[in-house]
């Protein structure tokens, strides 16, 4: 049997070869040794909101991860961000945002408009507008912006008019002037209209809500707007809207794959 000697090195030649072999071995990345994942926690009440953060989550820079955190309703979600339990929130549009920052003296920031939705008024037991008799009950939202959406939406339609000089967007149900088929007005939160549907006889609803029912705005609603003012934005603390993270958010939700989810679904639009 033969054998061969290894030949020798010196302490500092095995060193570096040390050094080369775990080099070698080491994954590349694409962070710094020891820096962390940023993990985004991001709000959202209900699809296709949901859908399109999951989608953003996976397009988010290198360094960053998206966490979906749902939320049942929309003051709740805000209350969240403001409090710093979650990073941002996808949920809203900027009449809704600022009127909950006068209302709370919070300073949530719209950095990114992501998708125009249609809304519209839908009844089970009418197929048109004409249809619905004297002393109708409707159901609108009860937040500002959206009371003020659903008026001014019936008074194009000249079901009832509005005070002379009224921003239509502002309007309240104190600022009907004409109501000549004397609808009687139900206010509710927005995630609470559906349960109005089986009762009330036209009702105004998000299309992210009334599809629950089985219902679309284009084949189902009496009356249907598109108000580009009331894009869904993403949203984030006054103080982070310039921050890198917001910036990798913004990235994100306006990548192809979130531009696909929202030209899959007729009833919203690209607003980036």
């Amino acid at each position: 049997m033969t054998t061969r000697s290894l030949p020798r090195f010196s302490a500092a030649a095995l060193g570096l070869l040390s050094v080369f072999a775990l080099a070698a071995c080491a994954p590349a990345a694409s962070q710094s040794e020891g820096e962390e994942t940023v993990t985004l926690r991001v709000g959202a009440v209900t699809s296709p909101m949901t859908d399109i953060v999951e989608a953003a989550g996976e397009e988010i820079a290198d360094g960053y991860e998206i966490e979906l955190v749902e939320v049942s309703d929309y003051v709740t979600i805000n209350n969240m961000l403001a409090a710093g339990d979650i990073d941002a929130n996808f949920s809203q549009h900027v009449p809704y945002l600022e009127e909950f920052n006068a209302k709370n003296d919070a300073d949530l920031t719209p950095v990114q408009s992501v998708y125009n939705f249609t809304i519209a008024f839908y009844s089970k037991a009418y197929d048109c507008i004409d249809d619905l008799p004297d002393g109708a009950v409707v159901a609108i939202p009860n937040d500002a912006s959206n009371t003020g959406r659903a008026l001014k939406l019936l008074a194009d339609e000249g079901v009832i008019e509005l005070a002379s000089g009224v921003d239509p967007y502002a309007a309240t149900v104190d600022d009907i002037a004409e109501n000549p088929r004397d609808f009687e007005f139900l206010q509710l939160e927005i995630a609470q209209l559906n349960t109005a549907y089986d009762e009330a006889d036209l009702v105004f609803q998000w299309p992210s809500h009334i599809s629950a029912l089985g219902l679309t705005p284009q084949d189902d609603g009496l009356l249907t707007e598109l108000d580009d003012r009331f894009a869904l934005q993403v949203v984030v603390p006054g103080e982070e809207a310039d921050s890198d993270a917001t910036a990798a958010l913004v990235d994100a939700f306006t990548s192809d794959a979130v531009r696909a989810i929202i030209d899959d679904n007729p009833t919203i639009e690209v607003a980036f």
